[in-house]
């Protein structure tokens, strides 16, 4: 059977004080957070510890999720020809949308020109201040990437808390698992068993996810300041504007094409898309999305392939970032790229964003790495937007985070695992509280 995440979803409003819903807490910490960290910013960078250690309490159990998840779910399917076409059309998608995404970076950055006008001198830029992400940008080789997704030891693999190494050690134990069959009963249990004890503990550190955000979100205006967002309000103002289209126009129509609305997806993640806000970490809110989306109707093996590798390879919310970035320091500094150049950003782009997967901060280390590559734009010129580049990561994980629900639950569709009545029962609100609904394994 199955773990769930009690408490982290309460019953339908009216039955439960709103003021218990964790979305109302955690809107509520948002707000709080901000005051402070603008009436008394160095209060607010006081408070950093509190988004910190929330944070650290997340990452100190998602490889075992993912492990157990990952291992659990594939152990009990019959069919390994399904584990390998899960994986294929995953990252099928993966590469269309997130190159998409790409795209529409690029494209709006020409229509809207938001850094054009600047006229900014590149000799009074501060070099200095982008040289640690350009440095840890050369380590982001495919060679280097592929032999880091190998892990020195198991244990390394969650010592580390890398997720593509523990997906690497995870994929096949699961296939070993199957090729077992009723030999390895006893080990699955005893791992179902441990999953369930898991998602408890998720559900008790998400009760303290409103401090969490309080936390970390007076800790961002407190230290960069709602006047540096005002500074450079036509790069974050477009950067927001585009990634919001982007999910109810592109991301909406695939989830119509696939049977379900995106309004109401956003509605059934409103307390992780909010936590995701406040921390400006998308991994804050990773075990509850495992969770969530198998109550919703995907199978449990789908959403342990496809969830952890999304947060890898499909960041949609990064590559637009990345070209619309480096559109604006290029206009920002008067630099007209002609459209063969634009071509060769776009290009480069495509290659470092899949090279990004398991890099921490990977949007504005992967900026570096792609104009380190397009010497047009000097990569001093990251400075000019370093100042807000906080501010932009929260709508990039949001994003990401929103993207790759969607691509869970489209391709769970694709493989015929997604339940659909389970699925409109989950997004119009009426299926009650998560540690009611548990999901069956075959192993049952």
């Amino acid at each position: 059977m199955a773990a769930t995440v009690a408490g982290t979803n309460p019953a339908p409003a009216g039955k439960q004080p709103l003021w218990t819903q964790l979305y109302v807490q955690v809107l509520v910490a948002i707000t709080a957070g901000a005051l402070i960290g603008y009436f008394w910013p160095q209060t607010g960078e006081a408070l950093k510890p509190l988004g910190d250690a929330f944070i650290k309490l997340v990452k100190m159990i998602i490889a075992p999720v993912i492990f157990l998840t990952v291992v659990t779910g594939i152990a009990g399917m019959r069919d390994l020809g399904k584990v390998g076409g899960v994986a294929l059309k995953a990252f099928a998608y993966f590469f269309v949308v997130s190159s998409f995404a790409l795209v529409v970076g690029l494209t709006v950055a020409n229509v809207i020109q938001p850094g054009a006008g600047m006229n900014i001198d590149p000799a009074t830029l501060d070099a200095e201040a982008v040289k640690g992400y350009a440095a840890k940008s050369h380590d982001m080789t495919v060679v280097g990437f592929l032999m880091d997704v190998i892990p020195t030891s198991v244990v390394g693999a969650f010592v580390d808390g890398n997720i593509l190494q523990v997906l690497f050690f995870a994929i096949p134990f699961g296939i070993a698992m199957t090729m077992m069959g009723d030999r390895a009963a006893p080990v699955l249990n005893v791992l179902n068993a441990t999953a369930e004890a898991f998602f408890k503990l998720v559900a008790i550190f998400m009760r303290a996810a409103p401090i969490g955000a309080f936390g970390a979100f007076a800790f961002t205006v407190g230290k960069y300041g709602i006047a540096s967002i005002v500074s450079l309000a036509a790069l974050v103002g477009t950067f927001y504007a585009t990634s919001i289209l982007f999910v109810l126009v592109v991301l909406g129509a695939i989830a119509a094409l696939n049977g379900f609305s995106i309004l109401k997806l956003l509605r059934y993640l409103k307390e992780e898309l909010l936590l995701v806000l406040g921390t400006s970490s998308s991994e804050s809110a990773l075990p509850s999305l495992l969770e969530k989306l198998e109550r919703a109707g995907a199978e449990k093996s789908v959403v342990g392939l496809v969830v952890p590798t999304g947060y890898s390879f499909n960041l949609d919310g990064t590559n637009i970032y990345m070209t619309l970035a480096a559109m604006f320091i290029a206009q920002a500094l008067g630099i007209d790229l002609s459209l063969e150049q634009q071509l060769l950003l776009l290009a480069v782009a495509m290659l470092s964003s899949k090279g990004a997967a398991g890099v921490t901060g990977a949007g504005f280390i992967t900026l570096a790495a792609t104009l380190q590559v397009v010497p047009t734009v000097p990569l001093a010129g990251m400075a000019l937007i370093l100042g807000v580049d906080r501010f932009m990561s929260e709508c990039r994980a949001v994003t990401n985070f929103i993207g790759n629900a969607v691509a869970t639950l489209v391709v769970a569709r694709w493989e015929g695992q997604l339940d659909r009545e389970k699925l409109a029962a989950a997004l119009d609100g009426h299926s009650g509280p998560l540690a009611a609904q548990p999901v069956e394994t075959d192993s049952d």
